[in-house]
């Protein structure tokens, strides 16, 4: 019996019953992207046009769990879904992609991570000194809140000239660099980050992440590179991924999630960059992995490419594209297995701002070991783990209650 994460990112469904503490309340990811594809706000020609179209998610059960979550209809099939759906809320304090799988996973993060304020300078003055002393840079540029794409495309050109890397937030719990691949060095970029990631004052943020990226500006825009690479703060307390492997049990890392999880409770990482490339990984490995395992893939394209950069039909036609692979993704399910469709976040594409939104996420289970149906939404994304603990045979975790 194996257990199958599908993260599809930022694909959040609405209705998180705290979204006003975090100014999100009426988003909803999932939901406003198929009212904007109803509506043709989403036609772009030579990319995609119409209604939106995921058959395949919508006779699993995504759209029963938009309506858990949310009451809409608009992708919800006539017919009862062939997997088990509902939507889970999140109990975990702020909306980032560690929060997110920690309590998927079955530990809900309930403490404060640190996070930067609106201003610039966003960092603080010893931390930036401190990286320009230890690393022996030049200096930094930005120290401030935007979006990864934005700021490349404004600084790339004084970056290259100046040697100085561009260091930037969000409302995450988040330090991100950005260097170029060759003029600032990919190893270097990687060290520099390890730095941060050591200084002890940052123990309770996030992540500090790598944002690799080539071009020159001019007849080749900046473009960031699928090198990207996360130093996370470890999980706070042993997760399901911890006490699988504790058991003998492989799991089987896809993408950025060993990273995610600080590369704790792993037994191998599979690198793939981009959503194509992380959905042919996670067929070829459920395929190949015989036994009782976990693989756990997230699939990022949605949220680093479409949701922060508020793209509508780019986030749709990825939707779409996907879709298109799921009945592949059926047709390497061995007996016993069990798969879920979930998020670990919403990045509303029509909502303002470039930040993730505080929504539910839905948690759609198949495989041939799943009873079919739709479920009240949950309570916290840990109903997921616990789910998953009971169907590979560990015992309970301490947080969340199992579905199936």
């Amino acid at each position: 019996m194996r257990a199958i994460y599908i993260v599809l990112d930022s694909v959040g469904v609405g209705g998180a019953p705290d979204a006003l503490a975090y100014g999100d309340t009426g988003s909803n990811t999932l939901g406003h992207i198929a009212l904007a594809c109803a509506r043709g706000e989403a036609d772009v020609e030579g990319l995609r046009s119409g209604p939106l179209n995921i058959p395949n998610l919508k006779r699993l059960g995504l759209g029963h769990a938009l309506h858990v979550a949310s009451g809409m209809d608009v992708l919800k099939n006539g017919t009862a879904p062939e997997g088990l759906a509902t939507a889970c809320a999140e109990i975990s304090k702020g909306k980032d992609t560690p929060s997110g799988h920690f309590e998927m996973t079955g530990v809900p993060v309930m403490f404060d991570w640190m996070v930067f304020p609106k201003t610039v300078p966003a960092f603080p003055e010893w931390l930036m000194e401190r990286l320009v002393k230890d690393a022996g840079l030049p200096g930094v540029l930005g120290d401030c809140h935007a979006s990864g794409t934005e700021i490349i495309a404004r600084l790339g050109d004084e970056h290259i000239a100046s040697g100085k890397p561009i260091v930037y937030t969000s409302a995450d719990s988040v330090l991100q660099i950005a260097a170029h691949e060759e003029h600032f060095g990919l190893d270097r970029l990687y060290e520099l980050c390890e730095l941060a990631r050591s200084y002890p004052e940052l123990e309770a943020m996030g992540r500090v992440i790598a944002r690799p990226f080539i071009g020159n500006g001019k007849d080749e825009p900046y473009k960031r590179t699928y090198n990207r690479r996360d130093f996370a703060q470890p999980c706070p307390d042993d997760n399901l991924l911890d006490k699988a492997v504790a058991a003998d049990i492989p799991v089987i890392a896809i993408g950025k999630v060993g990273d995610i999880f600080a590369h704790r409770g792993v037994s191998k990482v599979i690198k793939a960059g981009g959503n194509p490339a992380i959905t042919d990984t996670l067929i070829k490995a459920m395929r190949e992995e015989q036994g009782p395992c976990v693989i756990f893939a997230n699939l990022v394209d949605f949220d680093s490419e479409f949701g922060h950069r508020r793209n509508v039909p780019g986030y749709a036609k990825a939707l779409e594209d996907f879709d298109k692979r799921v009945p592949e993704i059926e047709a390497a399910l061995q007996d016993g297995d069990v798969a879920v469709l979930t998020a670990d976040h919403g990045n509303d594409p029509t909502w303002e701002g470039t930040d993730h939104t505080r929504e539910q996420v839905p948690a759609v289970f198949f495989g041939p070991g799943v009873d079919a149906g739709v479920v009240e939404s949950r309570q916290s994304f840990a109903d997921i783990g616990q789910s998953f603990a009971r169907h590979i045979g560990l015992k309970p975790l301490k947080h969340g209650i199992a579905i199936f």
